[in-house]
């Protein structure tokens, strides 16, 4: 399942007043993987994240999901096939109510009015908001606002699931909810998360970014209990294994 696929290699980018963002950043994630991405602030995992469907685009190097080189030409391709939720979800909603910020994107791919329902209602039961779906998206919480923006990206079935700080400002309960529902979801999910705890209980491969570079790549329990590597990188154990 080539579709599946996303690839960097070799890939810079830097910002207009001069930082130098990514590196040379160089991984390949295939089917059905969980991967986790981890750094401390400043390490390039948004930019990177943002890289993953054309937000932004490389100074130098390449970006291949499925079968396609990323590029202004392939951006609608890729953001079919990556569904990304970025950190601040008041960054993805703008419609004047729930139902229709989660609407926006299935109709957008030319769906029938009915099919959109069915999208918007299953994506929302599966973020157990739907309840919210007349709600004005402002008058929201900050956990109820991210659960929406997830169901917006759910709704349009991307075959790699990409996530920026899921788990901020959600209160234990939800967070618990949002770990079940990434465990639930079948296809490619990649998460960059300061929690953890959380890329362990999702993420079965990490990589840890430092300086707009890849540090380290492999399994995510190895990654996660080499307490010299994560002081490296301004990391510490995950909580669950500190008092241990």
């Amino acid at each position: 399942m080539s579709h599946h696929i996303i690839e960097f290699n070799n890939v810079h980018f830097t910002y207009p007043d001069g930082t130098d963002a990514l590196k040379g950043l160089d991984f390949r994630i295939t089917h059905g993987e969980s991967v986790g991405i981890v750094g401390a602030n400043g390490a390039g995992k948004s930019t990177l994240i943002s890289h993953m469907n054309g937000y932004l685009l490389p100074a130098k190097g390449t970006i291949t999901i499925g079968d396609l080189q990323l590029n202004k030409s392939t951006i609608n391709h890729a953001r079919k096939t990556v569904g990304v939720v970025f950190q601040n979800p008041d960054d993805q909603l703008f419609m004047p109510t729930v139902f229709d910020d989660v609407a926006f994107g299935p109709l957008n791919l030319g769906m029938t009015r009915e099919r959109v329902i069915e999208r918007v209602n299953e994506a929302l039961t599966t973020v157990g908001c739907l309840n919210l779906k007349d709600k004005p998206p402002h008058h929201l919480s900050m956990g109820q606002k991210r659960a929406v923006t997830i169901a917006a990206v759910i709704a349009m079935q991307p075959d790699i699931l990409v996530m920026d700080e899921p788990a901020a400002s959600l209160d234990p309960k939800s967070r618990r909810q949002l770990i079940n529902l990434l465990k639930e979801f079948r296809h490619t999910k990649i998460i960059a998360s300061h929690d953890l705890d959380l890329i362990r209980d999702v993420c079965t491969r990490c990589l840890v970014i430092s300086d707009g570079e890849v540090t380290a790549d492999g399994r995510t329990d190895e990654i996660l209990l080499n307490e010299p590597l994560l002081e490296e990188n301004n990391l510490e154990l995950p909580l669950s294994l500190q008092h241990k």
